[in-house]
């Protein structure tokens, strides 16, 4: 059973890194898509906000537009992030626990997808026509991806 298992583990290291720059590459077209509707749903709640009410047609073609965007490309961009970048965590020498960058890094993005959880509760909120923050709140919000996309990259670029 031991050698069964110590074969298993070995298999799975192996194909950890063989597959390492794949992984990599399908991680940042990953990371680059979920930006996208990062940046892009908090703009479309600013306009749908400001300039349409609850049943009205503007409200209709921002639910289809919101819908699509969480749905389609957001929420599966989330998922593909999370797991290529656990599978590249996993990956023999490629994170040093004992420095710094990990750790900020991983404090970001567990920020970033807090953040798309709470678009995700203000469409929602939109759906059941009872929005309650303004166009104002949405463009303050917005900030907080460029922040914490700034924290991620020089974190994994800089490797404090």
């Amino acid at each position: 059973m031991t050698d069964t298992l110590s074969m298993i583990h070995a298999w799975v290291i192996d194909a950890l890194i063989l597959g390492y720059p794949w992984i990599k590459a399908f991680h940042i077209m990953a990371v680059i898509t979920w930006m996208a509707g990062i940046f892009y749903l908090p703009r479309l709640y600013v306009y749908h906000a400001e300039r349409s009410q609850p049943g009205d047609a503007r409200d209709d073609v921002f639910q289809v537009m919101e819908s699509k965007l969480l749905k389609l490309i957001m929420n599966p961009s989330l998922i593909a992030v999370w797991v290529l970048g656990l599978l590249l965590v996993l990956t023999p020498g490629i994170v040093d626990w004992s420095m710094v960058w990990p750790w900020t890094k991983g404090a970001a993005l567990i920020a970033m997808t807090w953040f798309h959880m709470w678009l995700a509760a203000r469409r929602k909120d939109f759906v059941a026509g009872r929005n309650r923050h303004t166009g104002r709140r949405y463009r303050m919000m917005n900030e907080l991806p460029t922040i914490l996309m700034v924290v991620i990259v020089l974190s994994v670029i800089l490797k404090f």
